[in-house]
């Protein structure tokens, strides 16, 4: 039997076309899967498919049911929110590597006929999507007044302002390959040209040398210095700490006994993958994960079972950059080997954003209230039906005192006769025509 007793999975989405993020607020366009990135997607779902599913693999979970799947076993959420239909059809392509065709996924009708899910056995995982406008957990930088300060503050940097400097070559050099598109160090042009030497073949040819990994290395300064912080409850990780109750709540539910979730997959885009590698002190000793993830990124968090006579649980983080090479184990908070899983929750819950009301404060919008939670779909509509049925209670005591009120009234002026008010009585028992009794009543007729 192998330690792993579950795990959580934050992936990046696969390929897509040309997306530009506004520099001042990152304000995002519209962008579009490609067939490329949906391949990419799928060898990242084989991979985690031979990595926690295959019994002769060293990370193989045991206890999960790996042919069919079982949503109580697995949880799947993805952004919506920015590229978010990149990322709803990454985590689809991830999920047919994860869980491929099976011809048992099938069913036998009352006739005996027997009925196999269509494309062989297509397995249909269920997938949250994470929307922004009532859960931040995904994508907690837009609409956040104090994240755009902090953008702010790092274009005034002496850092940020020297870094450009030492760019003035490069973007003089790229002005005739980027057709009008602004060169400065703000306004990162990496995606376009990467996009365009993926799927232009005359751009790919024209291109010169070194211009692609020059773009590459300033895109990964900015993002760097973007979405992360000097401090770990600093502003510029908001994108890991808004996740990061996401993935705490989700390793404190795996290491239940008593709760099934074995595998959770978060589908998201790069930002967060920054965040977490500062707030987890991992760029200390290893800076090349200071920058963006390339396409199809996995970042795995392994819960483990401690060595003999340990009684605790470990965590062991791993992360893949790319559809390139195996996962690398990475150790937080300058340990040198797995960390105990109290210590990590320890050291890091603190810093986590659970809600709108600390999102909110975070971002110094003014919001007061506890009107959303974050990691919570439900809240809105709960919130929102709780009102109106207090307005319909509230109809319904109104309407009740004003019909009592108009029929006391109308008792008090209504003429009576001498006689009584009816002219017969109630005709005996006998006389009702006999329905019968439930026990009597035909058949195929159920009684609610």
């Amino acid at each position: 039997m192998t330690d792993v007793l579950g795990v959580l999975v934050i992936a990046r989405n696969g390929d897509r076309t040309e997306y530009y993020q506004d520099p001042k607020t990152y304000e995002s366009s519209y962008t579009e899967s490609t067939a490329l990135g949906a391949a990419e997607s799928h060898q990242l779902g084989s991979f985690l498919r031979s990595t926690y599913m295959s019994s002769s693999s060293p990370s193989y979970i045991a206890d999960m049911k790996t042919d069919l799947v079982d949503t109580h076993e697995v949880h799947v959420h993805a952004k919506a929110g920015g590229e978010g239909t990149v990322v709803f059809d990454s985590a689809i392509a991830l999920l047919q590597g994860l869980f491929p065709p099976n011809p048992a996924n099938k069913i036998v009708l009352a006739n005996e006929t027997t009925v196999i899910a269509p494309l062989g056995g297509y397995q249909y995982v269920p997938i949250e999507t994470v929307e922004p406008g009532n859960d931040k957990s995904l994508e907690p930088w837009t609409d956040c007044p104090a994240f755009e300060q902090h953008i702010s503050n790092v274009y005034s940097s002496s850092v940020f302002k020297e870094t450009a400097k030492a760019a003035d070559p490069f973007y003089g050099a790229v002005r005739d390959y980027v057709f009008g598109r602004p060169t400065t160090l703000e306004n990162a042009i990496y995606d376009y040209i990467s996009t365009e030497l993926s799927h232009n073949k005359t751009y790919a040819h024209r291109l010169p040398p070194t211009l692609v990994e020059q773009a590459r290395g300033f895109a990964d300064f900015h993002e760097n210095a973007i979405f992360s912080d000097k401090d770990v409850g600093g502003i510029g990780n908001l994108a890991g700490r808004t996740i990061l109750h996401t993935v705490l709540s989700s390793l404190q539910r795996i290491a239940f006994n008593g709760d099934p979730l074995q595998f959770l997959l978060i589908e998201t885009s790069y930002q967060p993958f920054i965040s977490l590698f500062h707030m987890f002190e991992m760029v200390k000793e290893n800076p090349e994960l200071g920058g963006i993830p390339n396409y199809a990124s996995a970042l795995a968090f392994e819960l483990r079972r401690g060595p003999a006579p340990e009684d605790r649980d470990f965590i062991r983080i791993k992360f893949k950059n790319g559809t390139n090479g195996d996962f690398e184990t990475y150790h937080a908070f300058g340990h040198r080997s797995d960390i105990a899983a109290t210590e990590f929750i320890y050291r890091i819950e603190n810093y986590a954003i659970t809600s709108q009301k600390q999102w909110a404060a975070a971002c110094s919008s003014g919001l007061d209230d506890d009107f959303f939670h974050i990691g919570s779909q439900n809240a809105i509509s709960s919130t929102v039906f709780a009102i109106l049925a207090a307005i319909f209670l509230l109809g319904m005591f109104v309407l009740s005192k004003f019909v009592k009120s108009a029929r006391a009234k109308a008792q008090s002026t209504r003429i009576r006769l001498a006689d009584d008010e009816v002219s017969q009585s109630n005709p005996p028992q006998s006389q009702y025509p006999n329905y019968g009794t439930l026990s009597n009543v035909g058949p195929g007729i159920v009684p609610f």
